[in-house]
């Protein structure tokens, strides 16, 4: 019920009682916080930190799965790898709401990860997509800022390459079956990918002119860049071994499965497991990649400079020939000192010329 009061400069305001007389006082607190509310939400708004209410509550496993729909138009390798990252991402952020992820939560978990044992690298990759996941979330509003940063980042870490020597290489290439030596072939000696080395067709290789031309990989899937299509020239001595490798076991593929059909990356690295064992001083750790690194430093050693070595392997930039195998290339402070040397060795031997001329 309600009744007027007087307020002290004569004005008259409602006064709201309940049914037993005493004043109700409720409709002026709602009032007071729906003002509050609304300050608060202004004040987000002037700082850009406002917050749609029907996105607050969305969750992490939420977000990913929303993610992933439109991650999915790339390439299926590159959309597998995305879900092993989503499925780490997931265990550990999975039920927590997506705007409560703070930095210090993101370092707690790389600290996590790398104490669980996995490698730097992939900590550092899977910091990457969870930095691609916030950072989408951000750009679609439902997020208002990142916890991801460089500040939070784990560093990826720069292990050096496991490099094998020219008898190692030789040992592994004769330690797997006969049908699968042309992809140790390939790795070493062309810098072949795994994938790359399984989708390369007899079509894509010019026997005749020692041309190595990169179009797949796997079951017909597209190359990642433009410069994995470089083509590669090779010596005659290696196209003749890889023509009588196609001529022995037939079929559409340089790298087969014994019976003239395309083998599998699965079926290649298993073959590299089991034949490292049987070769003296290869790490458990060796893959099929590491044959890119020997042919690295086949070049390295042969003095081709960085841009040769680039171009070789398909790197986007020399930066990450030099970030990969810097430390395989002659000391620059050395090479620096016999220079300077040679030339003051010169001075010194043209002075005693003309002393001993003079005299």
């Amino acid at each position: 019920m309600a009744s007027i009061a007087r307020r002290p400069d004569g004005t008259y305001r409602p006064r709201f009682r309940d049914a037993t007389g005493k004043e109700h006082a409720r409709h002026f607190k709602r009032k007071a916080d729906a003002q509050r509310w609304l300050d608060e939400q202004t004040a987000a708004l002037v700082n850009g930190t406002w917050a749609d209410p029907k996105t607050a509550k969305v969750t992490v496993s939420d977000w990913c799965d929303t993610w992933l729909i439109g991650y999915g138009t790339r390439r299926p390798r590159t959309v597998r790898q995305a879900e092993v990252h989503l499925a780490q991402i997931k265990a550990h952020f999975g039920g927590r709401r997506l705007a409560a992820v703070r930095p210090s939560d993101v370092r707690s978990w790389t600290a996590k990860l790398k104490n669980a044992g996995l490698a730097p690298s992939y900590v550092y990759a899977l910091h990457n997509r969870l930095s691609q996941v916030m950072s989408d979330a951000v750009h679609d509003g439902i997020l208002v800022r990142s916890p991801c940063s460089r500040r939070t980042s784990p560093g990826a870490g720069k292990p050096r390459p496991l490099v094998a020597t020219t008898a190692q290489v030789w040992a592994l290439h004769d330690a797997v079956p006969a049908h699968l030596r042309p992809a140790v072939l390939l790795g070493a000696f062309v810098g072949l990918r795994t994938a790359e080395a399984v989708g390369l067709r007899v079509a894509d290789v010019d026997f005749m002119r020692g041309v190595v031309r990169p179009v797949q990989q796997g079951p017909g899937e597209e190359l990642k860049t433009e410069t994995s299509r470089t083509p590669l020239p090779i010596p005659q001595q290696l196209a003749l071994e890889l023509s009588a490798a196609v001529a022995r076991w037939g079929g559409d593929y340089v790298v087969t499965d014994g019976l003239g059909r395309q083998t599998s990356t699965w079926a290649v690295e298993r073959a590299i497991r089991a034949a490292r064992r049987k070769v003296d001083g290869l790490p458990e750790d060796f893959r099929f990649h590491d044959l890119r690194h020997y042919l690295a430093s086949l070049l390295i050693a042969s003095g081709l400079d960085v841009k040769v070595v680039q171009h070789r392997l398909r790197h986007g930039s020399a930066k990450t020939t030099l970030d990969t195998y810097g430390h395989l290339w002659p000391d620059s402070n050395e090479s620096a000192r016999a220079a300077v040397g040679a030339v003051l060795a010169a001075r010194a031997d043209s002075l005693r010329t003309t002393a001993a001329d003079q005299r």
